[in-house]
């Protein structure tokens, strides 16, 4: 009769073999303290998007769905509740997975966008062709473009790394590809997705060494096709006019209606708020309130300190983005956390400038706090991508080490006492 088989703990050889299977069968974990920065600051804002697209959407939810004061907060934790496991799977992946992925995802995310500005599945709003309808789903394929941009930068830049230094084959096929697809969401008139696309493309090259004298040309391009487009559409023209006349100082119902009333919410709050909830703004004189406004009800119902504890985050978010990039060990690594840096903080630059009247509206969420469920999916899933090559490759080896130095000294320690 056989003994049972037992499981045995590897053991340490001459060679090290023991350390070495230990670290293969994952006793160690190899994040990073740039990786737990990076995941408590999203996390941290995403809880307050939820709070805060509770308070600001509560009126608007329970006048559209009969009653149903929650409904659309409950559709955000929703998607929160998809997202953070999202972007926890994606940050277990390693950088051969996403490489082998980033034409796929890029291909994919571009016929989606192709369905929406040539064909009946595009849904208008606000002007702006920019949603898909498919069945009973409605999603913008623009914010799947900027994440298949992201993991598409890092293989073509990882390939074209020695040839960064040359314009015509080595960033003139990068921006050919990557203005081809913010071509497409150019199309659907959404202007302002469109500038943080671009501004992530360029940005990109720009954080990971691309000479800046470079990216002037395709740079200058890029404001004489945004001017071209502005003037081309009467609606933006009429935001923009009215932005330049005065910054919308004086009384105005039409044009100047919503940056007025962001700045009226503001000024409500003061230093301390009016208190969670209590928000005037949001009884239907303050457009988009859960949107695109968002940071108007934060200022009125949290006040100055409120909107400062929602700065300092997302300056603690460029932090951890920044030391990703700037720890980053790999040609795909660093450009994946340069686009992400350009592109979240870039556009909660840009949504908080419009709130502060420093921008014409240009109609983008704050990340990880506006109301809107694809943004959300796609700006997690961002992270998680980040989170993937923000783990430290030394720590298994280093903590490893560690316990077998404390095993040791434990053994001799009890050596001595026998």
């Amino acid at each position: 009769m056989t003994s049972p088989t037992r499981t045995t703990r590897p053991q340490k050889g001459a060679d090290g073999s023991g350390l070495a299977a230990r670290i293969r069968l994952g006793a160690f974990r190899a994040e990073s303290k740039d990786y737990f920065l990076l995941l408590g600051t999203v996390l941290f804002l995403v809880v307050l998007g939820l709070v805060m697209v509770l308070s600001s959407s509560i009126v608007q939810s329970g006048l559209e769905n009969d009653g149903d004061f929650t409904s659309r907060a409950m559709q955000q934790a929703t998607y929160a509740l998809i997202g953070v496991p999202v972007m926890l799977l994606a940050g277990r992946m390693p950088e051969t997975f996403w490489m082998r992925i980033a034409w796929i995802a890029l291909g994919i995310s571009c016929a989606l966008q192709l369905l929406v500005v040539a064909t009946p599945l595009g849904v208008e709003v606000g002007g702006n062709t920019n949603w898909l309808r498919i069945g009973g789903v409605q999603f913008q394929p623009s914010e799947l473009i900027k994440v298949a941009l992201v993991i598409w930068l890092g293989l073509i830049v990882t390939k074209k790394k020695d040839q960064l230094g040359d314009f015509t084959h080595g960033i003139l096929p990068i921006l050919l590809v990557g203005g081809g697809a913010i071509g497409l969401v150019l199309l659907g008139g959404d202007l302002g997705t469109v500038m943080v696309m671009a501004g992530m493309l360029l940005g990109t090259l720009f954080l990971i060494g691309v000479r800046l004298r470079l990216l002037l040309v395709p740079l200058l391009f890029g404001v004489v096709a945004f001017g071209l487009v502005a003037v081309s559409s009467e609606s933006r023209m009429k935001r923009i006019t009215a932005f330049l006349q005065e910054h919308c100082t004086q009384f105005d119902t039409a044009d100047c209606w919503q940056i007025q009333h962001g700045t009226f919410a503001l000024a409500n709050g003061g230093i301390f708020g009016v208190g969670l909830g209590n928000s005037a703004a949001k009884w239907s004189w303050l457009p988009a309130a859960d949107n695109d406004f968002i940071f108007a009800i934060i200022g009125e119902e949290l006040g100055l300190i409120g909107a400062i504890v929602v700065l300092g985050l997302f300056v603690l978010l460029a932090l951890a983005l920044a030391r990703v990039l700037r720890a980053a060990e790999t040609p795909f690594a660093k450009t994946v956390a340069a686009a992400v840096l350009v592109w979240v903080i870039g556009q909660a630059c840009v949504n908080i400038g419009v709130v502060l009247g420093v921008f014409p509206v240009l109609g983008v969420p704050l990340p990880l706090v506006s109301a809107g469920g694809t943004a959300l999916l796609t700006t997690l899933f961002a992270i998680g991508i980040v989170l993937s090559v923000a783990r430290d490759p030394q720590a298994p080896e280093r903590a490893a080490v560690r316990a077998e130095q404390r095993r040791e000294a434990r053994a001799e320690k009890a050596a001595r006492a026998r």
